[in-house]
């Protein structure tokens, strides 16, 4: 931990001590580690430059400019912005403010975020890392699953049972936020998934996915960079491991599947679901669209002439 984050004598009111009772917080707590590591970084990166400025005299202008000042890099400014916002509600918390200057500044406008895998690159990747390699594997239980990468690595066949006949994993998530809030999902391990885990399963009950040197990854950082690594001898440069999170999404709309459905699958929210999705083959849904109308209309047309 950052020894300023600990650090007892903080000037009242200021950043500082408004940053140091935060992490006090049972929110703070009950976030998941790796979620602590990405907030922790921008408060410290914040409070490195601000941390004895009193927080009752901050005005919204002066957040604005140094949300302006990241421009380059919107993303990393919406982070600060969602970061300063939760700092000054708990400010509000503790009386040292009314207001919260954070709610009338503007976030930055940002692209879609992780690409996510088209049919051709998931082909692609397929023909250069056939069925019996780790590669296919590690791909097969990213798509097929659609967990979190921090997820998908502690998959085992101790998470394997059998409900009402059928196979599913059943595992908790790592990540709090989740929408089943870290108990434990179901997620049924279709026959494309059985294949790939079936032609390199190993005896025992250690992970299914495991490093060159046969042991499990410690960290969904790790994994990705090998991945990453794997996509780009298989010619996919703008491939990641997350992507395949959002072509699962894209594959279960075209599949026909409701929102509902495609949540339940995929652990999301609404918002998030709809978000991955997006990339949809519009082509095809507005085909099935219009053949949905053009049966309509000949149904209404058949009962006038009748």
């Amino acid at each position: 931990m950052n020894p300023r984050a600990v650090q007892t004598k903080a000037l009242p009111f200021t950043y500082d001590a408004l940053v140091a009772s935060f992490y006090r917080t049972p929110r703070w707590q009950a976030m998941s580690p790796s979620s602590q590591k990405t907030y922790r970084g921008i408060i410290e990166r914040f409070r490195a430059s601000n941390g004895t400025k009193d927080v009752r005299g901050i005005k919204t202008a002066a957040i604005e400019s140094k949300l302006a000042a990241m421009a380059s890099t919107p993303a990393a400014a919406n982070n600060l912005r969602k970061v300063l916002a939760r700092l000054h509600r708990h400010a509000i918390k503790l009386g040292w403010r009314t207001d919260n200057p954070v709610t009338a500044t503007d976030g930055f406008r940002t692209g879609d975020g992780h690409h996510a895998w088209t049919e051709d690159e998931i082909a692609l990747y397929e023909a250069r890392w056939p069925l019996g390699t780790r590669e296919r594997l590690a791909m097969a239980l990213l798509l097929y699953t659609a967990l979190r990468r921090s997820d998908m690595i502690r998959l085992s066949r101790q998470h394997r049972v059998v409900v009402n006949g059928q196979p599913v994993f059943l595992i908790g998530q790592v990540k709090k936020a989740s929408t089943s809030g870290g108990k434990p999902i179901s997620i049924p391990v279709i026959p494309q998934l059985l294949e790939a885990i079936d032609a390199v399963e190993t005896t025992g009950i250690g992970t299914y996915l495991v490093t060159e040197r046969g042991t499990p990854y410690k960290t969904g950082d790790s994994f990705g960079n090998w991945f990453r690594r794997k996509s780009r001898k298989a010619g996919l440069t703008n491939c990641s491991p997350h992507g395949l999170r959002k072509a699962m999404a894209r594959r279960l709309v075209e599949s026909g599947a409701t929102q509902d459905e495609g949540r339940a699958l995929t652990d999301q929210s609404r918002e998030i679901f709809a978000h991955y999705s997006k990339s949809a083959d519009q082509a095809r849904l507005s085909n099935t669209a219009a053949g949905k109308l053009v049966a309509n209309l000949s149904e209404v047309r058949q009962i006038k002439d009748d």
